[in-house]
């Protein structure tokens, strides 16, 4: 008997280690359930809201590889000046240090567009005719040259793998303003995952309810979503409801198991997600000029200007935070540089300058926050013949709606494009700011991890902090 006590000891021992050894950071999750659902109905606040934001969703169109802030965003004449010559300015720091070679002019010219003369590349004649919308920051700069510490960091705020990333944390705090969608989908390249796969959307030590749902492109967006032949929605429904029961009889034995109760609110938002996905994913609804808009008809904007539309159509229905991705890293130019921007801006200007104008003639875009990035910068010195390596002490991005200055122009860097000099803006920084606009105090969006409360920014270590400048 003895025997049988101490056998069942160590089973409840061992359920014990394996629900806990490795997962403290879940046992908020039956709270965030609950706060998710009822506590949104009744308009309870995270204690991270502040009640003063403007924005209510972001769309983030991911760039990713780097692209070249002095051949699109950010004009320098004296790389042409100076172009096949040594670089007058001292050393540059190259990922691929023996590759060095002299100054690489820009082989595209500058225009000013819109009324605040925002200057841009020929190549964004698009994005040109939403400059006055449109905040670009010129002056950004990220610690790491590789380029999976530099995604982590853009994404996480910090380089190592396994931290949640800004949607999650976005999802975190606001949940889906819709149950029968997740709070933070994720837009994917039908050629591929981007470098670094699924990281670049993870839940890291946040509950797992909290990381990005991946929604492919093509009829079926999701996997597993769609009944299997043969199998009636009656029959599923029958089958769902049994499953619950058992699966709450369990948990009322074993509360502890915040997996557990993790699994079967999934098992919920999928049952809601079979109709509300092929609804939204459907865009055969849409008006002639909303595909022309966006470029649909045009081989070379289609699939990402759908991808862009859909965004549009997943913030409608209330869904927090949408990121498109690229597959592997088109923007990392270390060889022909020129070729690959022409081609890249042909599918990505268009459909990117739509998504914002789309949301302005709606009346979302005050609501909603649009953010074109990469991971870091290029080099103005040529790698091989024409390609540009990585640079972490400059890059360029930019912002529409959701509060954020229109028409302006921020920060800037030397006459070669290759370091932020003034009004720098750190990773961190851009983290802070993007949650105040969503109402949220980076200070005190924080999840117990390893013994402190961690959080994105992480303000006490990386000193970040809002930048007023680029809000309106």
């Amino acid at each position: 008997m003895f025997g049988m006590i101490r056998d069942e000891w160590l089973l409840n021992r061992r359920a014990w280690l394996g629900s806990y050894a490795g997962s403290l950071g879940s046992l908020a999750l039956a709270d965030l359930l609950v706060r998710s659902s009822a506590e949104a109905a009744e308009g309870k606040r995270h204690p991270a809201e502040t009640g003063k934001g403007r924005a209510k969703a972001v769309i983030c169109l991911f760039q990713h590889g780097g692209p070249s802030q002095m051949d699109l965003f950010d004009p320098k004449p004296d790389l042409n000046k100076y172009s096949g010559m040594p670089y007058p300015a001292g050393e540059v720091e190259a990922h691929f240090d023996k590759e060095k070679g002299n100054v690489l002019g820009s082989p595209y010219k500058f225009q000013k567009q819109g009324e605040c003369g925002m200057e841009l590349c020929e190549l964004l004649p698009h994005l040109g005719g939403i400059a006055d919308d449109l905040t670009l920051i010129r002056s950004m700069n990220t610690e790491s040259v590789d380029h999976e510490a530099a995604l982590r960091l853009i994404h996480s705020g910090k380089i190592f793998a396994g931290l949640p990333v800004w949607g999650s944390w976005v999802n975190y705090a606001l949940g889906t303003a819709n149950e029968n969608l997740p709070g933070y989908v994720v837009l994917s390249d039908p050629k591929g995952l981007p470098v670094d796969g699924d990281k670049n959307w993870s839940a890291g030590f946040l509950p797992a309810i909290t990381q990005g749902t991946m929604f492919r492109s093509g009829s079926s967006p999701v996997h597993n979503l769609t009944l299997p032949e043969g199998v009636s929605a009656d029959r599923r429904r029958g089958q769902l409801d049994f499953l619950e029961a058992l699966n709450r009889r369990h948990l009322a034995k074993y509360p502890e198991s915040t997996e557990l109760a993790a699994r079967l609110r999934n098992f919920e938002i999928a049952a809601r997600m079979q109709s509300a996905v092929p609804e939204v994913a459907d865009l055969s609804g849409e008006t002639a000029e909303t595909r022309a808009l966006y470029g649909l008809d045009n081989p070379a904007t289609a699939e990402y200007g759908a991808r862009c539309l859909l965004a549009r159509r997943l913030v409608e229905k209330g869904v927090r935070f949408v990121q498109l991705v690229h597959n592997g890293q088109p923007w990392d130019t270390h060889s022909k540089n020129a070729d690959s921007l022409k081609s890249l801006c042909a599918m990505s200007d268009q459909p990117s300058a739509a998504l914002v104008t789309d949301l302005k003639q709606r009346g979302l875009l005050d609501s909603t926050i649009v953010i074109w990035t990469g991971e870091f910068g290029r080099l103005p010195v040529s790698q091989g013949t024409d390609g540009r390596d990585h640079n972490r002490h400059a890059f360029s991005l930019w912002v529409a709606g959701g509060g954020f200055k229109r028409g302006y122009v921020h920060g800037g860097t030397d006459d070669f494009a290759y370091k932020s000099v003034d009004k720098v803006v750190t990773v961190h920084d851009l983290h802070a700011t993007l949650l105040d606009t969503l109402g949220l105090d980076h200070r005190k969006l924080t999840f117990p991890h390893e013994g402190r409360e961690a959080s994105l920014s992480d303000a006490e270590v990386t000193g970040a902090q809002i930048v007023p400048e680029l809000l309106a």
